[in-house]
């Protein structure tokens, strides 16, 4: 009973809440909570399907950037403070990576993690293996692409072989740096000969450079070159399948690969001079964006920039392309002295016309320009009519080997 006072006193004093609360609880009869609720569920349901199935794209997404080599920016995530445009091959990936491990090493901003990204661009090159390259526009094909994806600024640098790129650019860009060069030379391989010249008569060899071609025939009139196109991985491959008995590749790309022991052996200077450029890295800006150009500069090899200066001054005057076969090969001496040799020759051997020139390393360019004129002089406009006429006339009758997509 006495228990009873206190419970009642309880009551009045809980009543008055009880009534408050109850005017914004919403009356729902039982049967709109069985209305409502599978609505709830299925948006539920949708959102949850929604997130797994951005969390699976992702996942591929992620997966189909680390098969290409390193990243390609996420939508709407910030922007890194340098974009680097590259194809997507092994080798144009390994470049690219070299070119940011310098650039981190040299500027600590971009050392930072995502403050560098990779972004790649399929070329025409990369795409159009079935035929040769001379054919449907020689070494532009390699460049355009990423030249425009360079000037719209949707990346801030491209990284190049240089032998693939055309003495001309845009306007607006500028090849402001050379990385240090790699071993110039080419490299024979096969499992038939231990060099081109042990080659049997008759054997096939997989090119698709028209120098190489020259300078092979010049050795081994016998010998079968045929169009040998794809990048490193894919013509190997070839090879091993029996296709040709042999191929000649540039050192400097196996060894960026950590694949110079696929080398039967290394091709002399003497035998083939090496391709305008071989061997060097270009990266190509902006030519007026002033911090790319300060980033850049601190990678550059003065003595590797004069060299492909040279070359690309020697090529330029001879109007030099993929359908025309040049080669020249520029060194700075210990004495600060440059030395280029030359030559131009006819895609089937028989005439090949060299020429030697030298001057101090800071005059590069006009040593390139004189070589390229001497030699234009000597072997006159007539022999470079009856090149583009041969050339012409090989393409219908050279078949084309590695075609199809690059592996």
């Amino acid at each position: 009973m006495s228990d009873f006072p206190l419970l009642l006193l309880l009551v009045a004093l809980l009543s008055p809440l009880l009534s408050a609360v109850g005017a914004f609880t919403p009356s729902v009869h039982p049967s709109a909570l069985h209305r409502h609720r599978p609505a709830t569920l299925a948006y539920v349901d949708q959102h949850t399907r929604h997130r797994s199935s951005l969390r699976m794209q992702q996942t591929s997404t992620e997966t189909d950037v680390a098969a290409a080599g390193e990243g390609v920016k996420t939508a709407g995530a910030k922007r890194a403070r340098l974009i680097i445009g590259t194809r997507g091959s092994p080798l144009a990936l390994a470049q690219a990576h070299e070119t940011k491990r310098r650039l981190g090493e040299a500027f600590p901003e971009l050392a930072e993690e995502g403050a560098v990204e990779l972004k790649i661009i399929k070329t025409t090159g990369d795409e159009r293996l079935d035929i040769a390259l001379a054919e449907i526009g020689g070494k532009g094909l390699f460049t355009k692409e990423l030249d425009v994806a360079l000037l719209a600024k949707e990346v801030d640098i491209c990284v190049h072989s240089m032998k693939d790129v055309p003495t001309y650019l845009p306007e607006g860009t500028v090849l402001a740096c050379n990385l240090p060069r790699e071993d110039t030379r080419d490299v024979f391989i096969s499992r038939k000969a231990k060099t081109i010249r042990e080659l049997p008569d008759g054997s096939v060899v997989g090119s698709a450079s028209l120098r190489r071609q020259a300078q092979i025939l010049a050795i081994n009139p016998t010998l079968k070159v045929v169009n040998f196109r794809g990048n490193v991985q894919t013509r190997l491959k070839k090879l091993e399948a029996g296709e040709v008995d042999a191929t000649m590749l540039a050192l400097a790309g196996l060894k960026r690969m950590s694949m110079e022991g696929e080398a039967t052996s290394i091709v002399d200077k003497d035998d083939v001079l090496p391709a305008v450029a071989q061997g060097a890295i270009g990266i190509q800006c902006r030519s007026d964006d002033t911090q790319i150009l300060e980033w850049i500069d601190a990678l550059n090899c003065p003595d590797t920039k004069r060299c492909v200066d040279c070359e690309r001054a020697f090529l330029a005057q001879l109007d030099g392309n993929c359908r025309t076969p040049i080669a020249g090969q520029a060194r700075v001496e210990p004495d600060g002295r440059l030395k280029f040799r030359g030559l131009i020759a006819s895609p089937d051997g028989k005439r090949i016309i060299n020429v030697d020139k030298e001057g101090p390393a800071q005059d590069a360019v006009n040593i390139g320009k004189q070589a390229g004129e001497e030699l234009r002089a000597t072997c006159g406009e007539e022999f470079l009519k009856e090149i583009q006429e041969q050339v012409g006339q090989a393409f219908l009758k050279t078949p084309t080997i590695g075609s199809g997509p690059t592996a």
